[in-house]
């Protein structure tokens, strides 16, 4: 059996930052305050070299061993400084963060109008292997910018370019698409230094108005929000560091695909939506009671009693008032002249009455009439009679205005020409030729 690896030296500032408890250049600060001591020996230089965490205390407290490394999406947004503090006072994203984090770092930096994605790590390690250029771990872009510019000129950014005296190395940019005077461009690059995107668009002649990360290796920034943060899961991690460990990794590593991880940002709470009780259960609305409108503009109607038959019938009737004729005599007037008309007769009680009001009659079915002579001549008439007998009507009219008198009536008939045909005559023949 080989023998194991012994561990390796770090220095003790690397390895309390991979603990989580600052940055380099701050725990080396810390020490020179004198803030960090070591079984009990406060250290003066940060060049001491530790295998282990072991006895070591930060302001008297043990320090403990560093977690696994966790990493974090975050989607930035565009105005913050990717910096713990800023003397100016301008706003961090440090102080956008949600709370419920650990201590994490940046990988990497997006200008103060830049937005988009930004990994956040509590490994210092993890951090670095993420930014050095030589891991080849891709990084895409989408630019939006003024100016004109053609495929085959960002297809020279290939070869790389040197703009004053900075050599920036290959890059795989394409025009997505063109909306006016401006044009999208997707980008891809493995250096990420300062500024790149920008100098070499402004380079190529065009003004950046717009730069949004949208990848970093196999992590994308997909449909994540602004200001949200969500943590990447700890065996997707693994793999992603097991393979860009490797020899030329970073180009596999960046080509991996992982899901979406939950937010750390707990969502806003949404309405609680209403529930329909269930369709079987619904009933028409009951129709509201009319209700009749009493005021001094509306009398309603009373509902006349119902009509008995027989004597009776006059017993009911309300009194005849003054001045009115009686039911037997009414009066009408027609023009200037009025008359009476006479009285009904009497009706015949032994007839059947309808039930119900005594004004409606039913309608009953006629009986066949047989005091009507029988036709003299039942042969059907054929249509030449029933033409003669009309054009013998209309010969014994009296003539109409407009009328033609001495010519029969009715539509002319077709003229012929000598030839037989009907229409225009025939022509008339060529005279015979004489010789002379």
């Amino acid at each position: 059996m080989p023998p194991s690896k012994p561990p390796e030296t770090q220095r003790i500032a690397k390895l309390l930052a991979r603990a989580g408890i600052a940055s380099r250049r701050e725990i080396e600060r810390m020490i020179a305050e004198g803030r960090i001591a070591l079984d009990g020996k406060v250290l003066d230089t940060p060049a001491t070299l530790l295998t282990s965490l072991h006895g070591v205390t930060v302001d008297g407290d043990p320090v403990a061993e560093p977690a696994p490394a966790r990493l974090f999406r975050y989607h930035k947004p565009a105005g913050l400084l990717t910096a713990e503090r800023d003397f100016t006072g301008r706003p961090t994203i440090y102080d956008r963060l949600p709370e419920g984090l650990p201590r994490v770092m940046p990988v990497g930096r997006l200008d103060l109008n830049t937005e988009g994605l930004l990994l956040l790590t509590t490994d210092g390690e993890l951090k670095r292997e993420l930014e050095l250029p030589a891991t080849g771990v891709e990084r895409s872009y989408r630019a939006r910018a003024y100016g004109q510019v053609s495929q085959p000129q960002l297809e020279e950014l290939m070869l790389g370019v040197e703009i004053e005296g900075v050599r920036y190395g290959s890059i795989n940019a394409n025009i997505e698409r063109r909306t006016g005077a401006n044009v999208w461009i997707e980008m891809t690059l493995t250096e990420g230094k300062n500024r790149e995107v920008r100098r070499v668009l402004e380079h190529l002649g065009l003004e950046v108005s717009r730069l949004i990360r949208t990848r970093y290796g196999p992590f994308y920034l997909g449909d994540l929000p602004p200001g949200d943060v969500d943590e990447i899961r700890q065996n997707d991690l693994i793999t992603f560091r097991t393979i860009l460990s490797k020899p030329g990794g970073g180009k596999t590593a960046s080509n991996l695909q992982f899901s979406v991880r939950a937010r750390v940002a707990p969502p806003a709470p949404k309405a609680k939506s209403v529930e329909e009780p269930d369709r079987r259960l619904r009933r028409a609305p009951a129709k509201p009671t009319p209700v009749a409108p009493t005021g001094p503009r509306f009398t309603p109607r009373a509902t006349p009693p119902a009509r008995s038959e027989g004597p009776a019938e006059t017993e009911h009737r309300a009194p005849r008032r003054e001045g009115r004729p009686a039911s037997g005599e009414t009066r009408f007037k027609s023009g200037t002249k009025s008359s009476t008309r006479p009285e009904r007769p009497a009706r015949d009680d032994s007839r059947p009455q309808p039930r119900g009001d005594s004004r409606f009659t039913p309608r009953t079915t006629p009986a066949p009439r047989t005091d009507r002579p029988a036709r003299e001549d039942s042969k059907p008439v054929g249509k030449p009679a029933r033409a003669a007998r009309a054009k013998a009507h209309r010969d014994q009219q009296e003539p109409r205005a407009g009328d033609i008198v001495g010519q029969p009536r009715g539509p002319r008939p077709p003229t012929k020409g000598p030839a037989g045909g009907r229409g225009k005559p025939a022509r008339p023949g060529r005279p015979p030729r004489t010789r002379k």
